[in-house]
Protein backbone atom coordinates (compact mmCIF):
# COMPACT_ATOMS: atom_id res chain seq x y z
CA UNK A 1 0.00 0.00 0.00
CA UNK A 2 0.92 3.32 -0.72
CA UNK A 3 0.82 6.08 1.49
CA UNK A 4 0.04 9.58 1.58
CA UNK A 5 3.92 10.00 2.51
CA UNK A 6 4.78 8.00 -0.78
CA UNK A 7 5.80 5.00 1.27
CA UNK A 8 5.40 1.17 0.24
CA UNK A 9 4.00 -0.11 3.26
CA UNK A 10 2.86 -3.72 4.59
CA UNK A 11 -0.22 -2.89 5.83
CA UNK A 12 -3.13 0.35 5.88
CA UNK A 13 -5.60 1.46 7.81
CA UNK A 14 -9.00 1.54 5.84
CA UNK A 15 -11.39 3.57 7.25
CA UNK A 16 -13.89 2.66 3.84
CA UNK A 17 -14.31 -0.68 5.64
CA UNK A 18 -16.74 1.05 8.37
CA UNK A 19 -19.21 0.67 6.20
CA UNK A 20 -22.18 -0.26 7.77
CA UNK A 21 -24.23 1.42 10.50
CA UNK A 22 -22.92 -1.57 13.33
CA UNK A 23 -19.01 -1.46 12.25
CA UNK A 24 -19.29 2.74 12.37
CA UNK A 25 -21.35 2.62 15.83
CA UNK A 26 -18.37 0.56 17.06
CA UNK A 27 -15.70 2.94 15.76
CA UNK A 28 -17.61 6.02 16.88
CA UNK A 29 -17.78 4.44 20.70
CA UNK A 30 -14.13 3.08 20.26
CA UNK A 31 -13.00 7.38 19.61
CA UNK A 32 -15.54 8.05 21.98
CA UNK A 33 -14.07 6.24 24.62
CA UNK A 34 -10.51 7.25 23.59
CA UNK A 35 -11.84 10.60 24.38
CA UNK A 36 -13.31 10.75 27.54
CA UNK A 37 -10.20 8.66 28.67
CA UNK A 38 -7.99 10.93 27.57
CA UNK A 39 -9.57 13.96 29.72
CA UNK A 40 -9.22 16.34 26.58
CA UNK A 41 -11.42 19.60 27.34
CA UNK A 42 -12.92 20.30 23.76
CA UNK A 43 -16.34 22.31 22.76
CA UNK A 44 -16.77 21.24 19.14
CA UNK A 45 -15.89 17.76 17.26
CA UNK A 46 -14.20 18.80 13.60
CA UNK A 47 -14.08 16.05 10.83
CA UNK A 48 -11.79 16.82 7.81
CA UNK A 49 -13.28 16.02 4.59
CA UNK A 50 -14.12 13.32 3.60
CA UNK A 51 -13.00 10.26 6.07
CA UNK A 52 -13.68 12.64 8.86
CA UNK A 53 -17.01 13.77 8.08
CA UNK A 54 -18.60 10.51 9.17
CA UNK A 55 -16.07 9.77 12.18
CA UNK A 56 -17.38 13.17 13.81
CA UNK A 57 -20.62 12.14 13.84
CA UNK A 58 -20.49 8.52 14.92
CA UNK A 59 -18.38 10.10 17.22
CA UNK A 60 -20.96 12.50 18.38
CA UNK A 61 -23.20 9.93 18.43
CA UNK A 62 -21.39 8.07 20.73
CA UNK A 63 -20.48 10.58 23.20
CA UNK A 64 -24.31 11.59 23.37
CA UNK A 65 -24.80 7.74 24.47
CA UNK A 66 -22.01 8.57 27.26
CA UNK A 67 -24.63 11.47 28.77
CA UNK A 68 -22.23 14.19 26.46
CA UNK A 69 -23.94 16.21 23.81
CA UNK A 70 -21.18 17.70 21.89
CA UNK A 71 -21.70 20.04 18.63
CA UNK A 72 -19.63 18.74 15.38
CA UNK A 73 -18.66 20.50 12.36
CA UNK A 74 -16.84 19.16 8.60
CA UNK A 75 -15.59 21.08 5.63
CA UNK A 76 -16.27 20.74 2.45
CA UNK A 77 -13.15 19.95 -0.14
CA UNK A 78 -14.93 22.81 -2.56
CA UNK A 79 -16.94 25.70 -0.76
CA UNK A 80 -20.56 26.63 -1.94
CA UNK A 81 -21.74 29.70 -3.03
CA UNK A 82 -25.36 28.78 -2.89
CA UNK A 83 -27.94 27.74 0.34
CA UNK A 84 -25.71 28.27 3.58
CA UNK A 85 -22.94 28.64 1.52
CA UNK A 86 -18.97 28.39 3.09
CA UNK A 87 -16.77 25.33 3.46
CA UNK A 88 -17.83 24.67 6.77
CA UNK A 89 -21.16 22.43 7.45
CA UNK A 90 -22.88 21.91 10.91
CA UNK A 91 -21.46 23.62 14.58
CA UNK A 92 -19.90 26.63 14.45
CA UNK A 93 -16.36 26.63 14.89
CA UNK A 94 -15.35 28.21 17.97
CA UNK A 95 -13.92 27.38 21.10
CA UNK A 96 -11.54 24.42 21.91
CA UNK A 97 -12.21 22.02 18.60
CA UNK A 98 -11.18 19.16 18.76
CA UNK A 99 -10.06 17.19 15.24
CA UNK A 100 -10.86 14.04 14.66
CA UNK A 101 -9.26 11.47 11.27
CA UNK A 102 -8.23 8.37 10.57
CA UNK A 103 -4.50 8.30 10.48
CA UNK A 104 -2.02 11.01 10.23
CA UNK A 105 0.55 9.95 7.92
CA UNK A 106 1.79 13.72 6.82
CA UNK A 107 -0.04 15.93 8.80
CA UNK A 108 -1.50 17.71 5.78
CA UNK A 109 -5.32 17.34 7.02
CA UNK A 110 -4.48 18.26 10.41
CA UNK A 111 -2.47 21.61 8.97
CA UNK A 112 -5.51 22.64 6.78
CA UNK A 113 -7.67 21.51 9.62
CA UNK A 114 -5.61 24.07 11.79
CA UNK A 115 -5.63 26.57 9.73
CA UNK A 116 -9.53 26.63 8.83
CA UNK A 117 -10.25 26.76 12.88
CA UNK A 118 -8.40 29.43 13.60
CA UNK A 119 -9.25 31.43 10.78
CA UNK A 120 -12.74 30.66 12.25
CA UNK A 121 -11.34 32.60 15.48
CA UNK A 122 -11.78 29.37 17.45
CA UNK A 123 -8.74 26.85 18.77
CA UNK A 124 -7.40 23.53 17.94
CA UNK A 125 -8.29 21.49 21.34
CA UNK A 126 -5.85 18.09 20.07
CA UNK A 127 -6.82 15.60 17.10
CA UNK A 128 -7.77 12.14 18.04
CA UNK A 129 -6.66 9.51 15.25
CA UNK A 130 -7.43 5.59 15.19
CA UNK A 131 -4.25 4.39 14.36
CA UNK A 132 -0.65 5.94 15.18
CA UNK A 133 1.34 4.25 12.86
CA UNK A 134 4.19 4.94 15.01
CA UNK A 135 6.66 6.11 11.67
CA UNK A 136 8.88 9.02 11.08
CA UNK A 137 7.39 12.12 9.64
CA UNK A 138 9.11 14.54 7.42
CA UNK A 139 12.51 14.30 9.88
CA UNK A 140 13.50 11.96 12.78
CA UNK A 141 10.41 12.17 14.79
CA UNK A 142 6.77 10.44 14.06
CA UNK A 143 4.46 12.52 12.04
CA UNK A 144 2.53 12.76 15.59
CA UNK A 145 5.12 13.80 17.55
CA UNK A 146 5.68 16.60 14.54
CA UNK A 147 1.94 17.82 14.77
CA UNK A 148 1.68 18.02 18.88
CA UNK A 149 5.22 19.96 18.56
CA UNK A 150 4.38 22.30 15.70
CA UNK A 151 0.73 23.12 16.96
CA UNK A 152 1.14 22.07 20.55
CA UNK A 153 -1.72 20.06 20.77
CA UNK A 154 -1.87 16.59 21.67
CA UNK A 155 -3.05 13.96 19.81
CA UNK A 156 -4.96 10.69 21.06
CA UNK A 157 -4.89 7.45 19.18
CA UNK A 158 -7.36 5.10 19.85
CA UNK A 159 -4.70 1.75 18.84
CA UNK A 160 -1.18 2.23 18.00
CA UNK A 161 1.14 0.60 15.84
CA UNK A 162 2.54 -1.60 19.13
CA UNK A 163 -1.00 -2.92 19.75
CA UNK A 164 -1.06 -3.83 16.60
CA UNK A 165 2.22 -5.75 16.66
CA UNK A 166 0.99 -7.29 19.95
CA UNK A 167 -2.69 -8.45 18.43
CA UNK A 168 -0.41 -10.24 15.12
CA UNK A 169 2.09 -11.95 17.49
CA UNK A 170 -0.52 -13.73 19.38
CA UNK A 171 -1.93 -15.47 15.76
CA UNK A 172 0.66 -17.96 14.60
CA UNK A 173 -0.69 -17.39 11.11
CA UNK A 174 0.09 -13.89 11.26
CA UNK A 175 3.79 -14.41 11.56
CA UNK A 176 4.71 -13.33 8.08
CA UNK A 177 2.77 -9.66 7.97
CA UNK A 178 4.42 -9.19 11.42
CA UNK A 179 8.06 -10.07 9.85
CA UNK A 180 6.74 -7.49 6.97
CA UNK A 181 5.08 -4.90 9.74
CA UNK A 182 8.64 -5.25 11.40
CA UNK A 183 10.68 -4.56 8.43
CA UNK A 184 8.74 -1.62 7.40
CA UNK A 185 9.23 -0.10 11.33
CA UNK A 186 12.91 -0.55 11.48
CA UNK A 187 13.19 1.24 8.44
CA UNK A 188 10.29 4.04 9.10
CA UNK A 189 9.61 3.80 12.72
CA UNK A 190 10.40 5.91 15.99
Amino acid sequence: FKTKAGRMSPYFFNAGLFNDGDKLKRLGEFYAKAIVDSGLAFDVLFGPAYKGIPLAASIAIALAGMGRNVPFAYNRKEAKDHGEGGSVVGAPLTGRVLIVDDVISAGTSVRESVDLIRHAGAEPAGVVIALDRMERGSGDKSAVQEVREQYDIPVVAVVTLDNMVEFLGRDADRQQELQAVAGYRARYGV
